[in-house]
């Protein structure tokens, strides 16, 4: 679906959802999850539908995931980094306590 018209020169190993994948290091993760054909990245807390990265600069929340831990990432707003691990979110988020 979505590729770069020039391959990268460098590129780092991210993990989604158990998955490995090699990507551009210059990338937000949305745009790294994108590349990879991961084209959705999260489960809505209404109906369960499928939600994708969408404007990609921080305004619509839509690529909320979990990024080495911590909940409600903006995919599109945090840069890649080797390592990191990635993973989609469904439903409402849980609190420390425990609640949603």
């Amino acid at each position: 679906m979505f590729r770069s018209l020039e391959s990268p020169k460098n590129r780092v190993k991210i993990t989604v959802d158990g998955k490995h994948f090699e990507v551009d290091a210059t990338a937000s993760v949305a745009m790294a999850l994108l590349g990879a054909g991961i084209t959705a990245v999260r489960r809505s807390v209404v109906g369960n539908a499928p939600r994708a990265p969408y404007c990609l600069m921080g305004i619509c929340f839509e690529c909320l995931v979990t990024i080495d831990g911590v909940q409600n990432r903006q995919a599109c707003m945090v840069p890649v980094h080797d390592g990191m691990t990635i993973s989609s979110q469904s439903g409402a988020r849980t609190t420390e306590e425990g609640g949603k």
